[in-house]
């Protein structure tokens, strides 16, 4: 095993930057980075293009659908991008061979062994494509009521929310349900998954230092790293990304801010950084045990991040509908964002176990349950109480503490 030290005195000098492993070798050093930056014969090892691409690209996506002038043809195309093709704005994107539905329920643990559940899966970020300019974009200026696509617009002159029949905005559903589609379930049961980082001669590279070729680094590294680049695509390595928590982008590292701002998760996004960082540096020492120690951490981390925002955004409907002024807007918007997060649990993860905290069996019967009848414009604060109870029940926080 590579960077090895014998002597433990020598392991724990400069405890300030380094970390003492978990692994059954007490001599392995494990040198963790202040931030993510990680270099191999005065070059960076650190790459993630590919995450950045398909950021960009759903950033991409999410405006088009909230933009008339596309066509169904347009936003399935963007969405299943082909090489070269003009779909973006981003020149840049329209010559990468990257696309966003090819990696949504696409990882190795959870759908490799079930393309009958990952069809499926995509066949409703389809439908969501389909049923927003079929449904919604003819009744864009219809107001909306029970039944009826339209829009409706938030109390006080506050902003259009455009809905279906159900009262629900399909571009939310769409962005929400692809934070779990893509970003959590590519690093949570891709990426740090041993059946990815192990894969093939990838350990047996790993201590040997054989390089990608053409590369600067090992394939296990470039794993790892692509894992992180979906938490923080459009972040810097050279700085703590969390000094810009939640501004850098739409999807998971939005989130992670708006949990970390809540008095009663504050530190977890340290907890997921440090641990990336940690991860890696283990990687780099050959300490294969405190890797997957932090991916049990991330796992756990970011699963808790989609449960208690989901849990927040029930319960911040229900606030609103027992409200003296009903703002019907606010309120479906709400129930927009919830639904979205509440379709990403099924791509969560519980630390050392290969299930998620919720089956696709479980979300679609809480999705049931809140859009019965005439769906949002039925529900009823028990319902949300109910739905919101469930979740909260299988992570270490109340509905209380997600939901304030």
């Amino acid at each position: 095993m590579k960077n090895k030290l014998t002597a433990l005195t020598i392991l724990c000098i400069a405890a300030i930057t380094t970390s003492c492993g978990n692994s059954d070798d007490p001599g392995v050093l494990i040198d963790e980075p202040s931030t993510y930056i990680f270099t191999r014969n005065g070059e960076s090892t650190v790459s993630f293009s590919g995450q950045t691409t398909r950021t960009l690209m759903a950033e991409e996506i999410i405006d088009a659908l909230k933009n008339t002038d596309f066509t169904e043809a347009q936003i399935d195309a963007m969405f299943a991008h082909v090489e070269r093709n003009n779909d973006f704005s981003n020149t840049d994107l329209n010559t990468s061979d990257k696309s966003v539905r090819s990696k949504t329920a696409a990882s190795s643990d959870f759908f490799s062994a079930n393309t009958t559940l990952a069809s499926s899966i995509k066949a409703d970020f389809d439908g969501w494509i389909a049923d927003q300019v079929a449904d919604v974009y003819p009744n864009w200026a219809v107001e909306a009521s029970a039944g009826v696509a339209g829009q409706i617009q938030e109390a006080g002159g506050g902003s259009v929310r455009y809905v279906n029949e159900k009262g629900l905005e399909l571009n939310q559903a769409f962005s929400k349900g692809l934070i779990g589609a893509l970003f959590v379930d590519q690093i949570l049961n891709n990426y740090v998954s041993t059946s990815v980082l192990d894969a093939g001669s990838n350990v047996e590279d790993n201590e040997e230092e054989v390089l990608v070729d053409g590369k600067s680094y090992t394939n296990m590294e470039h794993k790892w790293d692509e894992a992180y680049g979906y938490a923080y695509a459009k972040a810097s390595t050279e700085s703590d990304p969390n000094a810009s928590l939640g501004e850098n982008d739409s999807f998971l590292f939005k989130y992670i801010g708006r949990v970390e701002g809540d008095a009663d998760f504050a530190g977890i996004a340290s907890d997921i950084y440090k641990a990336f960082k940690l991860g890696r540096a283990a990687i780099v020492a050959g300490d294969y045990e405190t890797r997957d120690a932090q991916a049990a951490i991330i796992r756990e981390k970011i699963s808790t991040v989609i449960a208690v925002r989901a849990v927040y955004y029930l319960q911040q409907a229900k606030a609103g509908m027992e409200a003296g002024t009903v703002d019907y807007g606010s309120i479906f918007h709400d129930l927009s964002e919830g639904f979205g997060f509440i379709y990403s649990l099924q791509f969560t993860r519980q630390p050392d176990t290969n299930a998620p905290y919720f089956t696709n069996e479980e979300v679609k019967a809480m999705i049931n349950e809140l859009l019965t009848g005439n769906g949002f414009w039925d529900v009823t604060s028990t319902t949300l109480d109910e739905v919101s109870a469930d979740i909260a029940a299988k992570f270490s926080f109340t509905v209380e503490e997600a939901g304030s």
